[in-house]
């Protein structure tokens, strides 16, 4: 049994979604394996990828994440397959706040609302397609045609630094210093409610959620290893409070997902955030400033590397964001 199709959205076309039947012979084959036989346009390496990213689910809606899942006569499962990316984004006169350049590197500072890399939905107007016509022919081909120079990314609605390779080598660095964890990230973030603690460790593995396959979550088994380490720089009575993390590991949504985990999720995150409506009953002014955020409350404000020629220690910082700084005045007015 078999069913498959695609539809089209208004930017670019959606996944190819296909329906596969599990036969009474075919019972106890890994998920992965069985995939490959019933979708063999598509490779097994490349199916266990959708697998893990959520792109798989049973009848019924429910996401499933584990290659190694044992399939079971009359099972019917649905695979999302992605339309390709562009194979090679077009440059774009976008502005850049450039913080530093050479040969080898740039620093952007990277407002909300913009794209990293091209992909689905987005296939113009991201920091990709500004670099390309900033940087020109010396960015060309570096990392790969898809992502050229893209060593670490940030989330559309987050700000601050970001670092991207202008040479093969620099790029080669980058990506060991961010894979050995020798590069300091520190981000500036709003909370809703204050941590028991003043500072401390979040931890937990991180994965693609088994409820909702668009989302990231703190997974009791499976996912990849994440680590962030947090302070409070200032409470605003008990609603909110303004944190410092620092990076241990760099996961998707890694920040969102811990603090959220924590019980102190991000002001105006729309996927992980959600604002304590009982406790801003006396404190509208606080949901009007975040309900006008308009992006949530996290910026990229310190970003430090060794430099992948010279070998100098470099550090820069960006400062908040205008809406931020007024998101934070509005919550230092304290309730009447």
């Amino acid at each position: 049994m078999t069913n498959d199709k695609a539809s089209k959205s208004d930017n670019a076309a959606a996944a190819t979604v296909r329906t596969r039947l599990v036969s009474d012979d075919e019972a106890g084959t890994r998920l992965d394996r069985w995939l490959a036989t019933a979708v063999p346009d598509q490779s097994r390496a490349r199916l266990k990828v959708l697998i893990e990213d959520g792109c798989v689910e049973l009848a019924g809606g429910t996401a499933v994440t584990q290659a190694a899942l044992k399939v079971r006569p009359g099972q019917a499962f649905t695979v999302a397959i992605p339309a390709p990316e562009p194979a090679t984004p077009e440059p774009e006169r976008i502005p850049l706040t450039v913080v530093y350049e050479d040969d080898a590197l740039i620093v952007i500072d990277k407002p909300a609302g913009m794209v990293v890399h091209p992909a689905v939905g987005n296939p113009r107007g991201t920091l990709v397609n500004a670099l390309l016509e900033h940087c020109g022919d010396s960015l060309s081909g570096v990392g790969g045609v898809r992502r050229p120079g893209i060593v670490h990314r940030l989330d559309k609605d987050t700000s601050g630094l970001l670092v991207a390779a202008k040479s093969d080598v620099a790029h080669r660095d980058l990506v060991e210093q961010f894979s050995t964890r020798t590069i300091s990230r520190i981000y500036r973030t709003v909370v809703w409610g204050v941590p028991k603690a003043t500072s401390g460790t979040v931890e937990g593995n991180i994965g693609r959620s088994n409820r909702d396959r668009k989302k990231m979550a703190v997974l009791a088994k499976g996912g990849r290893t994440a680590l962030t380490r947090y302070k409070v720089i200032e409470p605003f009575d008990d609603l909110a409070a303004l944190l410092e993390c620092r990076l241990g590991t760099g996961r998707t949504h890694q920040i969102r997902v811990h603090l959220a985990h924590l019980g102190h999720p991000v002001v105006a995150d729309p996927t992980y955030g959600r604002a304590p409506l009982s406790s801003l009953r006396h404190w509208p002014e606080a949901l009007r400033a975040a309900e006008s955020l308009g992006r949530q409350a996290l910026h990229a404000a310190t970003l430090g590397f060794r430099h992948p020629i010279s070998g100098e220690d470099l550090s820069f910082s960006s400062p908040l964001p205008l809406e931020l700084e007024r998101l934070i005045a509005t919550l230092r007015i304290k309730p009447i």
